[in-house]
């Protein structure tokens, strides 16, 4: 149960569905606040249609869109006819689309007869937009006006038209041929005498977002305008539709928790965890942990070309782990933190030699940092047991120090450069997850490593 749920509110729901008593509940339930009927659906799952179909319409719509899709699609079977025509015309545009885009095709054409004629042309056009472009958020309701309108003329148009807009806090001002030619907070409106014309109020600094433009980008124009709703355009300035903040707060999140899942090195969940089935949840992680494994093959590929070394040496073998994992930390702190700058928009494609600067004096002071210490570490060692690496114990801390160094170093530019590699490929960069890059500096850690070995090692210990 959320910890936010009243326990009172729990029983007394508990008691009126042991009562059978469904006048009584929906009573009790329109009392309540809707995310107070989220948390219910939670925690009693089997009976969360009945507080869909016995909440008023209204706030049915609302405590629906908020729902997600696994819930949805569980309360939306057991609804009846009724209730599900009501829903579906009442659903604003941009939360139906977001359900029936989920849905399978035959089941959202059998919905999409449901409705009007003109929203069902509605519903056709928004789900012929990209699935992830800005086109599938828009809703077309909103309130336009001309220039050439007084004040008065347009909070008349405001009390007429406002009530089935998705926000009025901000008006839309078009020419005849609905071009966008600016919008206006609604203070400034109320503010205005009621003769003043609206051309006298725009300043024409217009911030508009393309109907076919990705939404992670209109993500990040939301957060650096600090704007509640954004319009749409085509590709001539007309405008279809606005994009309000809830709907972007809702799509950031689902690409954070995506990115997270990516970077931990698994496919991301088209569900929540525990509404995913097993056999889903097999497949998302098991080619990942396929393509690691097979790079980890690399690593005992490469330690097997330095097999001669390795049975001359046996102590090298002992700091492989060490020098592996340094170089693969590393790299997965790298990456992390290059693709949360990225999705924060705090650097671009053109940054990447900045980047690359940066990574080269941040991997030499950390390579630097723990080069010193794994040589002290075999110096005190020594002092503690003499003979436990031999008459060749400095050469020896001397190749394990300057490897650290130079792996480190190595994680550092792979960890960040290979993010924006795969952004210049047109892949998502969350997919050079941490994983992956700690198994692309494994191979070449002990490549380095051992290489360095022959260099100082040869002719003493090799």
């Amino acid at each position: 149960m959320a910890m936010t749920l009243d326990q009172q509110v729990v029983d007394q729901v508990q008691e009126l569905l042991d009562l059978d008593n469904e006048q009584l509940l929906g009573e009790y339930l329109n009392q309540l606040n809707i995310s107070d009927i989220r948390e219910l659906i939670d925690e009693f799952p089997k009976h969360g249609h009945l507080f869909i179909e016995n909440l008023s319409i209204t706030r049915a719509v609302f405590a629906f869109s908020i729902l997600d899709f696994s819930d949805q699609e569980r309360v939306f079977r057991k609804l009846s006819g009724p209730r599900v025509f009501a829903l579906i015309n009442e659903l604003p545009p941009d939360d139906r689309t977001a359900f029936f885009e989920e849905l399978h095709g035959d089941t959202v054409k059998k919905l999409i007869t449901l409705l009007p004629a003109d929203e069902r042309k509605q519903a056709l056009t928004l789900l012929g937009y990209k699935e992830d472009s800005v086109g599938r958020l828009m809703t077309p309701d909103y309130v336009a006006v001309r220039k050439d309108w007084p004040v008065s003329k347009v909070l008349d148009h405001i009390r007429k038209y406002g009530v089935n807009s998705e926000t009025i806090d901000v008006i839309y001002v078009i020419d005849d041929d609905g071009v966008l030619l600016d919008d206006l907070m609604i203070r400034k409106v109320l503010l205005a005498q009621p003769d003043t014309l609206i051309e006298d109020l725009i300043d024409s600094r217009l911030i508009f977002l393309k109907a076919n433009m990705p939404q992670e980008e209109a993500i990040e124009i939301f957060r650096l305008n600090n704007r509640v709703a954004l319009p749409v355009v085509d590709d001539v300035g007309v405008l279809l539709g606005i994009v309000t903040i809830d709907d972007m707060l809702w799509v950031a999140q689902e690409e954070y928790a995506e990115d997270m899942q990516k970077i931990g090195g698994t496919e991301a969940l088209d569900e929540p965890y525990l509404d995913t089935p097993v056999i889903d949840l097999f497949k998302k992680r098991v080619v990942w942990l396929v393509v690691l494994f097979l790079g980890e093959l690399l690593t005992a590929s490469a330690m097997g070309f330095f097999e001669d070394q390795i049975a001359k040496a046996t102590v090298l073998a002992l700091f492989v782990p060490l020098i592996i994992s340094s170089g693969g930390n590393t790299g997965g702190q790298a990456s992390t933190l290059i693709i949360q700058a990225m999705a924060l928009g705090e650097v671009t494609l053109k940054d990447w030699w900045k980047i690359f600067r940066r990574e080269i004096v941040q991997g030499s002071l950390l390579g630097l940092v723990l080069g010193v210490i794994g040589f002290l570490r075999i110096v005190v060692w020594h002092m503690i047991f003499p003979d436990l690496y031999g008459p060749h114990w400095f050469l020896i801390g001397l190749v394990v120090g300057l490897s650290l160094v130079g792996v480190v170093l190595l994680g550092s530019l792979t960890g960040s450069m290979l993010p924006l590699i795969m952004k210049r490929l047109g892949a998502d960069p969350a997919s050079s997850s941490a994983p992956f890059v700690a198994t692309l500096v494994d191979v070449t850690g002990v490549i380095l490593y051992f290489t360095m070995a022959i260099l100082f090692l040869q002719g003493t210990l090799l």
